[in-house]
């Protein structure tokens, strides 16, 4: 069995994984990390190995308990990956995309996969069915487009998201949301026909928190899943076991 810990800016995502499948999965707080490793440790007594990606701040003494615990790989710019990373710049590409890229060598080998990471920022991620990454492109999310707007004028209200009622917006209100909204959408349309227009059987990957409300409005043939980089994540760990 693995632990799989994803450390974002604010909340940290641990799961346990008994060979490929889920067994528990919960997001806490970051300061409550220790805490839950804990108990985790003690609920599932046959977890051997854990995995941390980190693109947050993960305080040293937390990982110096989670090592007490478990057989640890820290996931960065040097770990061993099963796939050609042609990216110019490695060391900059973060944990979650290196993630992400992992789960669809797993998933959909040997395919042309365009992975697309709704969440605080939109990542598009590319791998060839030749195995090779290529890199991507990094747009404002949904939540920081809403905040922006409101962040950089004087009177713009903050708004949570939600789907307008027109493409057309008939209030302050309506204007924001059609903007933000069918911008976003429009967007990830556009960049899925420019890959669809240079590279054959594209396979489309959603994923990240605003995965479910997007995937509503778009077309059904992108695969939209929850749980792809916590499995990327768990794939990783197996490739670098020497079981």
């Amino acid at each position: 069995m693995n632990l799989i810990i994803d450390v974002g800016n604010t909340f940290v995502k641990l799961a346990v994984f008994n060979g490929d499948k889920i067994e528990y999965k919960k997001q806490v707080e970051l300061d409550l990390i220790i805490e839950e490793v804990k108990a985790i440790k003690n609920n599932f007594k046959l977890i051997k190995r854990a995995i941390i990606s980190s693109v947050g701040s993960l305080k040293s003494d937390a990982v110096a308990v989670i090592k007490q615990y478990f057989d640890v790989l820290i996931l960065d710019a040097n770990t061993n990956l099963p796939f050609k990373n042609s990216y110019q710049t490695p060391k900059t590409l973060g944990v979650d995309r290196i993630a992400l890229v992992c789960a669809s060598v797993q998933q959909f080998p040997n395919s042309n996969v365009l992975i697309i990471d709704a969440g605080t920022c939109i990542t598009y991620d590319f791998i060839t069915e030749v195995n090779e990454y290529l890199g991507g492109a990094i747009s404002p999310g949904l939540q920081m487009r809403y905040k922006s707007l409101h962040n950089f004028t004087a009177k713009l209200p903050l708004l949570n998201t939600e789907m307008p009622l027109s493409i057309t917006g008939n209030s302050t209100q309506q204007a924001i949301h059609s903007g933000i909204v069918y911008g976003v959408l429009k967007e990830i349309e556009g960049v899925i026909e420019v890959y669809n227009q240079k590279y054959s059987d594209l396979t489309v990957i959603l994923t990240g928190g605003d995965s479910n409300f997007l995937s509503k409005q778009l077309k059904s043939s992108i695969f939209a899943t929850s749980n792809f980089l916590l499995e990327g994540l768990n794939f990783i760990l197996h490739y670098n076991s020497n079981e």
